[in-house]
C-alpha cells in the first residue's frame, strides 16, 4: 500500500508540472504585440489592430497628360484664315489665328568659298566665265564673296555639278539649304474642342480648299508677337 501511494504522488507531481508549461505557452501566445506607432502615442495595439500602410495612388508618380491644341488650316494665305475663325467666332466656338513654318523641300547649293578678298574671287570668277563655267558672286551672308554655281532639287545632281568643277580644278562645297512656308492655322483651345465634331470639320472642309486639321501639344505652339 505505501508503494501504491508513492506511486499515485508521483504521477500527481508530474501532471500538475505537465498543465503549467502548457499554461505558460498559450499565455505566451496570447500576449498582445506593442508596436511603435505615432498615431496611437504610446498606446498598446495588437498587430491585429494596425491598419495597412495605405498605398500611393499610379498617377502620383506620372505626368500629367500634356493639354492638345487643335489646328485647323495650313492656309498661305492670312485673310482666308481669317474668314475660318469668322465661321467659328458665329458657331460661339473660341480661336485665334497662329502661325506655323513648315518645311517645304531640301535643295542643294554647289558653291566656291570665299577666298582672301573680294577683288581675288572677282577674277577666280571672270576665269571660270572664260572656261563657260556659270556662276555668279556671293554678296551677303556667311559666304559673302564667295562663289555659287548652282542650286539643285536633287542631291546627285549638285554632286555631278561638283565632281565637273573638281576635275577642272576647283574645290567645290555642298551646302544642303531647307525651304519653308509660313501657314496660317486658326488654334482652338481645349475648352471649345468638343464642339467641333465630325459634321462641322466635314463640312469646313468643304467650305475651305486644302483646309488641315492637327493636334498639337500646347507647350509646342509658338509664341506669337
Amino acid at each position: 500500500m505505501r508503494w501504491l501511494f508513492l506511486g499515485l504522488l508521483i504521477v500527481n507531481a508530474l501532471y500538475f508540472v505537465w498543465s503549467q508549461q502548457d499554461f505558460t505557452n498559450n499565455a505566451i501566445e496570447d500576449k498582445p504585440v506593442v508596436l511603435p506607432s505615432k498615431a496611437t502615442q504610446g498606446q498598446v495595439q495588437l498587430v491585429s489592430e494596425v491598419p495597412e500602410l495605405q498605398k500611393q495612388p499610379l498617377s502620383a508618380g506620372l505626368r500629367q497628360e500634356q493639354a492638345e491644341i487643335m489646328l485647323l488650316g495650313g492656309f498661305a494665305d492670312e485673310q482666308v484664315a481669317q474668314k475660318l475663325q469668322q465661321r467659328l467666332v458665329s458657331l460661339d466656338i473660341q480661336s485665334k489665328i497662329t502661325v506655323l513654318d513648315s518645311q517645304v523641300d531640301i535643295e542643294y547649293w554647289v558653291y566656291l568659298a570665299p577666298l582672301a578678298s573680294r577683288q581675288a574671287s572677282i577674277r577666280q570668277l571672270k576665269e571660270m566665265q572664260a572656261r563657260k563655267i556659270d556662276g555668279y558672286l556671293i554678296t551677303q551672308g556667311d559666304l559673302t564673296n564667295g562663289i555659287s554655281l548652282g542650286m539643285f532639287a536633287r542631291e546627285d545632281s549638285a554632286q555631278s555639278v561638283a565632281e565637273r568643277l573638281k576635275e577642272a580644278g576647283y574645290e567645290p562645297s555642298i551646302r544642303s539649304i531647307e525651304r519653308s512656308q509660313r501657314l496660317y492655322w486658326v488654334a482652338i483651345g481645349e475648352g471649345s474642342r468638343r464642339l467641333v465634331g465630325q459634321g462641322l470639320l466635314k463640312q469646313l472642309v468643304q467650305d475651305f480648299n486644302d483646309m488641315k486639321h492637327l493636334l498639337l501639344p500646347s507647350d509646342k505652339l509658338p509664341e506669337q508677337p
